[in-house]
C-alpha cells in the first residue's frame, strides 16, 4: 500500500483494508453510514461488507449525473435524520464522482458538518474527484455550480474496485490521467502514450503518479485561485460539450467529453501559446486512438459558448482556459475569443 500525506488527510492506495479498519476504530464514530447508488450497491457493497462487516446504515440514491441535484441531497439528508446521525457520525462515499461530490456536500452541510470518507470505485473518481475537497451539485444546467470546499477525513483507493467497471467507464477515468500527465508529468505522458490496450494496464503503477500531480497542485492552491486552475485543461470546452450531450439520446461520460475538450484546447494552445506541432499531433492522435469521435456538430456553437461563459473560473466576461506551452508544462488564466473557440470545435469535427 502507498500512502500520500496531504495537509490534513491521507490517501491510501492499494490493499488498504487493515488501515481502514484501524482508522474507524480510532475515530469511534457514533454512527457509520455508507452512500451507494444502484451500481455500487450491486457491484461493490458486498465486497465492502465482506472486508468490513460492522453495523452501518446504507443510503441509496439513483446513479448518474442527472441525479446530481438538490433533490437528491434532500433525500440523503432525510436518510441521515432517519439513521439518527449526528456531528460525531461519518459518511462513507462508496462510488464514483457523483457519489463523492454529492455525499461529501451532504455530509459537510448536515448539522453544519460531519466527517466523510471517500472510497472511490471508478477510475475517474480515484484519480480526480475524490481528492482535493471540491464538492458540489449541478444547478441551472451548470455543472458543479453549487458547492463547497471541504476535505474528507481520509481517501481509500483500491484497483480491486476497477474490476467492476465497464471498458467505457475505465476509458472515462483514463482521460483525467492523460490530463495530469499533459499538464505536469512529461515522463508519465511518454509512458501513457505507448498504451494500446487499457485492459492490460497495471493501474496501481499509473494511479499513484497521477495522484501525485493532483496532490502537488491542490496543496499549493486548495481554493482554486491560481495553480489549481491547471487542472482545468480540457474542461472549459469539455464541460460545455458534456452538458449539451446530457440532453441528447447519446450522452457522453465525463471523460469522453474531457477528451474532446483536450483536443480542442490543445488546438487553442498551439494557436495561442505556441504548443509545438509535434506535441499537438501526438496528443490528438493518442486521444483519438483511445476515444471514439463524437458528433459535436449537432450542438449550436453559440449555446456551447454561453455554457462556457458560466464557468466558475471565468473573470469578468472573458472565458478562462488552461493551455499547454508544451507537454508537461501549463499556463493558467489564458483566454480565447469565441471565434477561436469555434475554430477549435470545427477542427475536432473534421478529424477522422
Amino acid at each position: 500500500m502507498t500512502t500520500l500525506q496531504l495537509s490534513d488527510y491521507q490517501i491510501h492506495v492499494g490493499d488498504f483494508w487493515p488501515t481502514f479498519t484501524d482508522f474507524l476504530n480510532e475515530k469511534k464514530y457514533t454512527h457509520i453510514l455508507v452512500l451507494v447508488d444502484e451500481h455500487t450497491e450491486g457491484a461493490c457493497l458486498d465486497r465492502f461488507r465482506s472486508r468490513f462487516p460492522e453495523k452501518m446504515h446504507t443510503i441509496r440514491i439513483p446513479s448518474g449525473e442527472v441525479h446530481k441535484t438538490i433533490d437528491t441531497c434532500q433525500k440523503i439528508w432525510l436518510d441521515m435524520f432517519a439513521a439518527r446521525a449526528d456531528r460525531r457520525s461519518a459518511l462513507i462515499c462508496l462510488g464514483g464522482g457523483v457519489i463523492g461530490d454529492m455525499g461529501g456536500l451532504a455530509a459537510s452541510t448536515f448539522k453544519r458538518g460531519m466527517d466523510f470518507i471517500q472510497m472511490p470505485t471508478t477510475l475517474l473518481s480515484q484519480v480526480d474527484s475524490s481528492i482535493g475537497g471540491k464538492l458540489g451539485i449541478d444547478f441551472a444546467a451548470v455543472k458543479n455550480s453549487i458547492g463547497v470546499f471541504a476535505n474528507p477525513k481520509a481517501v481509500f483507493i483500491s484497483s480491486e474496485f476497477l474490476e467492476t467497471l465497464s471498458p467505457r467507464e475505465v476509458r472515462s477515468g483514463f482521460a483525467e490521467i492523460i490530463k495530469h500527465a499533459l499538464i505536469a508529468d512529461a515522463e508519465q505522458w511518454a509512458d501513457l502514450s505507448k498504451i494500446d490496450d487499457l485492459t492490460t494496464v497495471d493501474w496501481d503503477k499509473i494511479i499513484v503518479p497521477s495522484l501525485k500531480v493532483k496532490q502537488h497542485v491542490v496543496e499549493i492552491d486548495p481554493f482554486e485561485r491560481g495553480l489549481r486552475k491547471a487542472l482545468n485543461f480540457g474542461h472549459t470546452i469539455g464541460h460545455a460539450v458534456e452538458s449539451m450531450a446530457l440532453e441528447t439520446d447519446n450522452p457522453l461520460t465525463h471523460g469522453e467529453a474531457i477528451a474532446i475538450g483536450m483536443i480542442c484546447e490543445a488546438y487553442l494552445s498551439k494557436i495561442l501559446r505556441g504548443l509545438p506541432e509535434a506535441d499537438f499531433e501526438e496528443i490528438t492522435q493518442f486521444i483519438l486512438k483511445i476515444y471514439d469521435k463524437y458528433d459535436i456538430q449537432q450542438f449550436d456553437s453559440q449555446k456551447l459558448i454561453a455554457l462556457m461563459r458560466q464557468d466558475k473560473k471565468n473573470d469578468g466576461n472573458e472565458i478562462n482556459f488552461t493551455f499547454l506551452p508544451k507537454i508537461g508544462e501549463v499556463a493558467v488564466n489564458c483566454t480565447a475569443t469565441p471565434q477561436y473557440i469555434i475554430e477549435s470545435l470545427a477542427f475536432y469535427s473534421q478529424l477522422s
